[in-house]
């Protein structure tokens, strides 16, 4: 398919390409990055909403006491929502409307590190924590904690910016296949200059050459192979209209070489023979004689 291309065309076409790839690659990894930034971000968060919920309910006075101390103190944090059971499973805090999935890992005591979990619902995404903590009154059982926050804001956020680098991406791209192409035809410029110098050579014109000091030094050796060809060419032509001339200038002394000879016989004959005259030879009881016509 490339066959149909010219050179510039293929070189913008490659340039294009790499432009793509690099602009692209280069758009990936800052998406990863972002998401990598926003996941230690969300992590952070949890970890500080994990120690103020360990501290609400390991100091509370009783687990009655929790559900109202939660409620007054996450009141006004947007988009956290906490789950706490107690030991039988029962629901001792729930913020409104926060449905997790039942196949969240098992919670683990506070002094170990819990993985962030993730999931899905109803197009909103969480991150959570899945906790276990020990209230104070050691006798009391303990209490499963999952703290999780609504990724809205991020997601929000990564759908703009995607948006915005493959704006970015599209326009990059675009410029970079025209400046591709621009270099490729101003680059393709002294190969133009050669194909123009070569057009101009004809059998009365053999004498010109291609330029060799403007060309670029990947074109030199190609010019100079070209100005051997000419020269030899024109030392060839030369010769062969030299020959073609020496050949005009013999052809009328060759073109009747019987009357050629007999000229050249009656040279060297005697002025009075009959044969100078133009006598026909005959035979008679004297010898050879010659009769002249008329």
């Amino acid at each position: 398919m490339f066959r149909f291309f010219s050179l510039t065309h293929r070189l913008a076409i490659f340039f294009t390409t790499v432009a793509a790839a690099v602009v692209l690659g280069l758009g990936m990894l800052f998406l990863v990055a972002t998401e990598r930034h926003f996941l230690e971000l969300d992590r952070i968060t949890l970890q500080d909403k994990q120690h103020l919920i360990e501290n609400i309910v390991v100091n509370a006075n009783s687990t009655d006491d929790i559900p109202s101390r939660l409620r007054e103190s996450l009141n006004n944090h947007h988009g956290l929502s906490v789950i706490v059971k107690n030991a039988n499973g029962d629901v001792l805090f729930r913020t409104e409307g926060f449905q997790p999935p039942a196949t969240l890992d098992a919670p683990k005591p506070e002094h170990r590190i819990s993985e962030i979990q993730s999931w899905k619902n109803q197009g909103r995404e969480f991150r959570a924590l899945n906790l276990r903590f020990n209230p104070a009154n050691s006798a009391a059982p303990p209490l499963d904690v999952l703290i999780a926050i609504d990724m809205e804001d991020h997601m929000q956020f990564m759908a703009q910016l995607q948006r915005t680098l493959m704006l970015y991406a599209i326009c990059a791209i675009f410029v970079s296949g025209m400046l591709g192409w621009f270099a490729a035809y101003k680059g393709m410029a002294p190969l133009r200059a050669m194909k123009t110098r070569a057009t101009t050579v004809s059998s009365h014109r053999l004498g010109e050459r291609m330029p060799i000091e403007a060309v670029p030094v990947e074109m030199a050796d190609l010019a100079q192979e070209l100005n051997k060809m000419l020269d030899r060419l024109q030392n060839d032509f030369q010769r062969l209209s030299e020959f073609s001339s020496d050949l005009a200038h013999q052809q009328p002394a060759d073109a009747n070489p019987g009357r050629t000879r007999q000229q050249e016989r009656r040279r060297h004959l005697p002025r009075h023979s009959g044969v100078e005259r133009g006598g026909v030879p005959t035979l008679g009881a004297h010898g050879v004689g010659y009769v002249v016509p008329g």
